[in-house]
């Protein structure tokens, strides 16, 4: 699919901040979003609609703005409506190949049902990362409620590369329902925007989603 660049002073940099709890509206946005995309019968062709379940979300947010202070794209920080095929943007260029190109196919099929799969965040640099899990204590008061929603520089998939923060409910539902096929599952319950390629779902299914990062055997090391 051919890719038609954006002139760069029309996007604004935005610092990923930790994501909240509890936030209603945003959930009912999501519901809706799928909602909206389900069709009155059902249809013969798999890639035609969304499912109509959405990812199992008990949490999402509304990203803010940020002030990127000493943090920009080299560490993992990403314009506005950055795509999957931004190869110009740090963040996405920096991720796996494998991932990359699984998230790549994807954003290809799920464009023929109208859906844009974006990029939220994606690679990121430790100092990156300190700053996410330092912003979390801060909101949630303590290192073990934080661990819940960021994880350290030394376990995040995001600074090795190996995981992607979805942008849109759209998008999202639309993974949900049919990332399987192209190896991306969702890898926790509480993050229905974080997914990470596992190539044996295609053909097994994505394996079930952690509760929450701190379930993540990955996540004690």
């Amino acid at each position: 699919m051919p890719h038609v660049r954006r002139a760069p002073p029309a996007r604004r940099i935005r610092i990923r901040r930790a994501r909240a709890t509890g936030l209603l509206a945003a959930v009912v946005a999501l519901a809706v979003a799928v909602g909206h995309m389900v069709p009155a019968s059902p249809s013969p062709s798999p890639s035609a609609t969304v499912a109509a379940s959405p990812p199992a979300t008990p949490a999402a947010d509304v990203p803010r703005p940020a002030d990127p202070g000493d943090l920009g794209a080299a560490d993992g920080a990403v314009p506005d409506d950055t795509t999957v095929f931004d190869d110009d943007v740090p963040g996405v260029a920096g991720l796996d190949p494998a991932l990359l190109r699984a998230l790549r196919a994807a954003a290809t099929d799920a464009a023929g049902d109208g859906v844009a799969i974006l990029v939220d965040s994606g690679r990121r640099s430790p100092a990156y990362q300190r700053r996410l899990l330092d912003e979390a204590i801060a909101r949630y008061g303590s290192e073990a409620e934080a661990a819940r929603w960021v994880a350290t520089p030394e376990t995040s998939a995001h600074v090795s590369g190996d995981a992607v923060d979805i942008g849109g409910a759209d998008a999202m539902a639309w993974l949900s329902a049919y990332g399987r096929a192209h190896g991306l599952c969702q890898t926790y319950r509480n993050e229905p925007w974080h997914y990470e390629l596992r190539p044996d779902a295609a053909a097994r299914g994505c394996p079930p989603p952690y509760a929450d990062p701190t379930q993540d055997p990955r996540m004690r090391g």
